[in-house]
């Protein structure tokens, strides 16, 4: 989780109940470090990899390492795709673990707190949030967050009481080793000589190993989760190494310090190498004024490398751009949100249930039934919305992808976790085939759909019914600001293809926007969608977020249309 003191990339995060982007700012030095780091980080690693390979058999007691992979008890590859649930802040949001698995997770970490820092979580609470993921077919990543930012925020806890807290669950956590990962502390160090992270890592593993636990144990880089320092990197190996049953997996947390495809793929392949576990435990991907998260890179890398992900975060951050659903709603995903369930590389396209609940090649052999025949609506120049009937399976329906049907040639055209898509990117007056095919959890693909023809109208989205927009600062530093604007669809019909226009009173202009495409003239800025924000559903909504420069003040635009419709402002 990212906790800042304020909403800038800082060294720290908050104690509040939020979670906000905060990283450290590059310079020549840290760009130097880095590289030193790097450099050491593969002369560590790369010997380690027949070392890896020389140890005997790990505990196949349930979910276990071996050969670099994360395996369940009965040897099959796991790879996690899931979100963050900010549970310890929010407990009263149980039904968060069916929305997720609902959107086609396979597991789901948990945040915890072990009452150093926040109010503690009973052995009580944490068994029935296991029994929760048991109930949803989940996978239960556990994680203490008392430990965030340790040696740089005064208010963190350690590593070592992290390991008593687990230590004083074992009699709720035995027998669980198929279902729970135990992530022992959340990002448990700051950029405040990082070097210490190792010895107390070390010595939390082998107090868990000592006190019995045969559970995969998960281990959080740190500099705030993201090693930009190259420290876990470099040590990986001497750490791995200590744990005696060699059931251990590396965390990094994926923010703006991982900006470029190259800095993405040379850390996780670094380990990959060196067949020593890994995975993507959080990572963003709206930008913010430090810099743009390639999340793009680091899902498809995830994919390619057969690596586990863990979006940050399902609801409630004080920042919401990293509010995969708005208020706790599946059927309300903002932007973020649905890059990551329904985007290329994505949890709806990816994402396999664990072969303890039936998923999983090996066990469940039957393809789904075929989905019913798509009927289209709100057809646009660009977009059009599909619906069919739902597919029927023995294990159950992990998602749906559309193809686009031309001749004997299919070509993918969108995916869903539910019985609807709207597919974007068409060209006006142009005549489309489209079908579906359903998959389950263990990657058996049902028979083709019947088709459905579709042709898109001439040119032009539908105008502005009914609106409203949301729009706010979300941090302000000497010079720029990011801001953040929510536009609503109030009426019944869906909106497509919309153009935005405000006015800045103060100056202001717009330097980068992810969500839609600025254009500035003066105080006057009209924006058009990104194509996975060109439909606004009924009583739906999308969000834009920019960076943008300032001067001494920094007043609100007061009127906002869409369409050519004066929205009302919240």
């Amino acid at each position: 989780m990212r906790t800042t003191r304020s909403t800038t990339k800082g060294t720290t995060r908050s104690t509040t109940r939020s979670t906000t982007r905060g990283t450290t700012r590059k310079n020549p030095i840290t760009v130097l470090l880095t590289g030193l780091a790097t450099i050491l980080g593969l002369l560590v690693l790369a010997p380690g990899a027949a070392q890896a390979e020389q140890r005997p058999a790990a505990l196949a007691t349930g979910l276990h390492i071996s050969g670099g992979r994360l395996l369940e008890g009965n040897g099959n590859d796991f790879v996690m795709r899931g979100v963050n649930h900010a549970h310890t802040w929010y407990p009263t949001q149980t039904q968060s673990l069916r929305d997720v698995k609902a959107l086609g997770a396979n597991t789901v970490r948990v945040v915890l707190a072990d009452g150093h820092r926040w109010t503690k979580n009973t052995a009580d609470d944490v068994a029935a949030v296991v029994a929760q993921c048991k109930a949803n077919r989940l996978i239960c990543v556990l994680e203490v967050h008392d430990t965030t930012g340790y040696g740089e925020d005064t208010a963190a806890g350690t590593l070592d009481e992290a390991a008593d807290y687990w230590i004083g669950l074992k009699s709720v956590l035995a027998g669980q080793e198929n279902y729970v990962i135990i992530n022992i502390g959340n990002e448990p160090w700051g950029n405040t000589d990082p070097a210490g992270w190792t010895a107390p890592t070390v010595a939390a593993v082998q107090k868990l190993r000592a006190a019995g636990f045969q559970h995969t144990i998960m281990v959080d880089a740190p500099n705030w989760g993201q090693d930009w320092q190259g420290v876990m990197r470099a040590n990986a190996q001497s750490v791995y190494d200590a744990d005696t049953t060699g059931n251990l997996i590396f965390s990094i947390h994926m923010y703006s310090v991982f900006d470029t495809a190259a800095e993405i793929t040379d850390y996780l392949n670094a380990f990959v190498t060196a067949k020593l576990p890994i995975l993507i435990g959080e990572f963003g991907g709206p930008a913010d004024q430090w810099g743009d998260p390639d999340e793009d890179t680091m899902m498809a890398t995830a994919q390619q490398l057969k690596l586990g992900y863990l979006a940050w975060s399902w609801s409630g951050n004080t920042d919401p751009i990293l509010d995969l659903s708005i208020g706790f709603d599946p059927k309300q995903l903002s932007t973020w949100g649905q890059r990551i369930f329904n985007g290329a590389n994505g949890i709806a396209q990816t994402s396999k249930e664990a072969t303890i609940y039936g998923g999983g090649t090996g066990t469940d052999t039957q393809a789904p039934t075929a989905p019913g025949t798509p009927t289209a609506s709100a057809t646009t120049a660009t977009s059009t919305t599909l619906t069919w009937t739902a597919a029927t399976d023995n294990v159950g329906i992990a998602g749906y992808d559309v193809v686009r049907v031309n001749g004997t040639t299919e070509t993918a055209a969108a995916s869903s976790a539910t019985n609807t898509v709207t597919v974007t990117g068409l060209t006006g007056a142009t005549a489309y085939t489209f079908a579906v095919y359903a998959r389950d959890a263990a990657g058996n693909r049902s028979a083709r759909s019947a088709t459905v023809s579709v042709t898109t109208s001439p040119g032009g989205g539908t105008p502005g019914v009914s609106c409203s927009v949301a729009y706010r600062v979300v941090g302000e530093w000497q010079g720029g600001f990011q801001g953040d604007i929510t536009l609503r669809n109030t009426g019944t019909t869906a909106l497509t293809n919309w153009t935005l226009g405000f006015a800045f009173a103060g100056g202001q202009t717009i330097n980068n926007m992810w969500g839609g495409t600025p254009t500035q003239s003066g105080a006057n800025v009209s924006v058009v969608p990104a194509s996975y924000t060109a439909t606004i559903p009924a009583a739906g909504s999308v969000s834009v977020g920019f960076i943008g420069a300032k001067g001494a003040t920094n007043p609100a635009p007061t009127t906002f249309t869409l369409n050519g419709t004066t929205c009302t402002t919240s």
